[in-house]
């Protein structure tokens, strides 16, 4: 590969990542083209980038940016799903092909400028997705309106019954 490819390679990477949410490093090793392809598709489906690119170069493109702190976990056949939008999809979907595909290795990554590890990337990946927690929210939200009226009404549905009580017994 020609200096000038090589340049024009990194400032396109480091255009693409800018404004990354969250980017995940994986060891691609040992997995088949078939297989690679499935898990593109399924990234892609997601709108999460998958790019595989000689190490040298990313390291270039990460550097001066937010993801800098990933050069240092950069090492033999690398991939890095990256995603502008939702930052737990990338975690969520290597994740899940990682335990199909053992061969997939999660190395690590960043996420809004937190690097994680391995293990981060696995609680990371756990995490509901948006549409969920929102429903999860609205849920708790529509429920606390209802154990209030619930809790004041059974004062007064006491004394209801305390006053019908009297009544009768009076006559």
């Amino acid at each position: 590969m020609l200096r000038k490819d090589k340049e024009r390679v990194v400032e396109e990477l480091r255009g693409s990542l800018e404004g990354t949410k969250a980017a995940i490093l994986s060891d691609y090793r040992g997995l088949n083209v078939a297989e690679i392809t499935s898990l593109r598709n399924e990234l892609r489906q997601a709108a999460v980038t998958y790019r595989v690119v000689k190490n040298s170069l990313v390291k270039l493109a990460l550097k001066n940016t937010e993801l800098e702190p990933l050069i240092d976990r950069i090492s033999g056949p690398t991939a890095l799903a990256y995603s502008h939008d939702d930052p737990i999809l990338p975690a969520k979907i290597l994740e899940d092909f990682s335990r199909k595909q053992s061969k997939l290795e999660v190395m690590g990554g960043i996420v809004e400028g937190r690097i994680i590890d391995q293990e981060g990337v696995k609680k990371l990946a756990r995490i509901p997705n948006r549409e969920v927690l929102l429903g999860q929210l609205v849920s708790v939200l529509g429920s606390e309106p209802i154990r209030l009226v619930t809790v004041l009404s059974a004062n007064l549905q006491r004394l209801l019954h305390v006053l019908n009580a009297i009544g009768l017994q009076k006559g």
